[in-house]
């Protein structure tokens, strides 16, 4: 995965404008913009229509689905309930380039199960490892260096069992799944990689941007959450985003040091906060110690990034109208309806953010937006919340979900 530094910043913006206005893909309008309600959900109708007169996206931008209103939906039900309407809808209109789907539609698309070559699989690995632990087990291997050879050969199994476990995950997040509903046929298994995220510029992949929709979801507890996304996100346009930034890394900055997995995000986040620092448009308060921001910590929050406080939201911020931001952790998107949740995303939605990033299961550190790319694209004000996010999330058809209005454009008062 590629860093993008203070260095080198300027020249990337360069390039992906210039790409931008060759492509004529630039400037999210409303009429590019679709709409998905579901019919079997109280208030997903009504939002959706909310949504497009106040956005101003043409009537016929919408499709209306059938399906559970429940935050899982299976695989089954996906591919014959939601893909066949949208698909038809897209044939007919080429100009659509995001799709936003609305309260009432599932979070989730839980797995279809293994195949049988990897139930078979797995179920060599299981007997191997079996016949390992029954053999140690047993007491006939006598010679020590031989029981710690045997030892160490079972520990190497037992990881590459859930190694491979993990390379089989077909569970994904509804809206993550339509980024590539124009793609028939895909891996399933894990994620597809995004040919829209800088990390992979130049690289060959096999996906194509022509492939590729921008989503977002416009959701939470209750009707009143989406309405009040809705409306903070055209005023705070309008007026300005007022507030600071918090950023919440875990260490000091590694300077030039080449870091990977945890400790390239917190560098990210490093990195957004002294961007957003030199471009002195918004204050920015770091915090780089291992304590998080406490409750009553983060006055007046326009802008937040951090990690890692599992599933257990810190009531630190008060949010301000159009705020945007996000917690680096694994489960903080599963739900967004369940009374009691503490999870990052249902939290900062009930409490006032406007937009927010989360997953619906484990999806590893590598699959986040990377914090310097997202803020520091979105801070600028030429690209849109859903265009911030495309091009700064590595992976498709995996577990992460954008809340938030995808038409909403950040400006920034000094």
């Amino acid at each position: 995965m590629c860093v993008i530094t203070n260095q080198n910043l300027k020249y990337i913006l360069l390039v992906f404008f210039g790409f931008l206005v060759c492509s004529r893909a630039y400037a999210l309008d409303p009429d590019e913009v679709l709409v998905i309600a579901n019919l079997n959900a109280a208030k997903s109708k009504g939002l959706a229509e909310f949504y497009m007169k106040k956005r101003q996206i043409p009537k016929n931008n919408l499709v209306l689905l059938f399906m559970t209103d429940k935050e899982t939906c299976t695989r089954e039900e996906y591919e014959k309930k939601a893909l066949p309407p949208i698909r038809r809808f897209l044939d007919r209109n080429k100009q659509i380039r995001a799709i936003v789907t609305m309260f009432g539609l599932p979070l989730r698309i839980s797995s279809p199960g293994k195949t049988l070559m990897e139930q078979k699989k797995i179920n060599r690995m299981k007997a191997k490892k079996k016949a390992l632990e029954d053999k140690l087990n047993s007491g006939e291997i006598i010679d020590l260096k031989i029981k710690q050879e045997k030892q160490k050969e079972l520990s190497s199994l037992k990881r590459a069992i859930s190694k491979y476990l993990r390379s089989i995950d077909k569970i994904a997040s509804f809206d993550s799944e339509l980024t590539l509903v124009k793609k028939k046929k895909y891996n399933l298994n894990m994620w597809m990689p995004n040919p829209y995220y800088l990390g992979f510029r130049n690289q060959k992949l096999n996906v194509r941007r022509s492939e590729v929709l921008m989503t977002s979801r416009l959701d939470g507890a209750d009707e009143t959450i989406v309405k009040r996304i809705i409306e903070d996100s055209i005023e705070a346009e309008k007026t300005g985003l007022k507030g600071k930034a918090y950023f919440d890394a875990r260490w000091k900055d590694p300077g030039t040091k080449k870091v990977s997995g945890y400790a390239f995000y917190d560098k990210s986040i490093h990195l957004a906060a002294q961007l957003l620092s030199k471009q002195k448009r918004i204050s920015v308060v770091l915090n780089d110690d291992q304590t998080l921001f406490q409750r009553g910590e983060s006055p007046d929050t326009a802008l937040y990034c951090g990690w890692y406080s599992l599933a257990k939201y810190i009531d630190a911020f008060t949010w301000q109208k159009g705020s945007v931001g996000y917690h680096i952790a694994s489960s903080e998107c599963t739900t967004l309806k369940t009374p009691g949740s503490q999870v990052w995303c249902k939290k900062m939605l009930d409490n006032g953010i406007a937009a927010t990033i989360g997953p619906v299961g484990e999806p590893y550190v590598q699959a986040f937006p990377v914090p310097e790319i997202f803020f520091s694209f979105l801070t600028e004000g030429y690209l849109t919340l859903a265009e911030s996010y495309i091009i700064s999330v590595p992976y498709l058809s995996w577990k992460m979900v954008l809340v938030g209005d995808p038409l909403y454009r950040l400006n920034l008062k000094p």
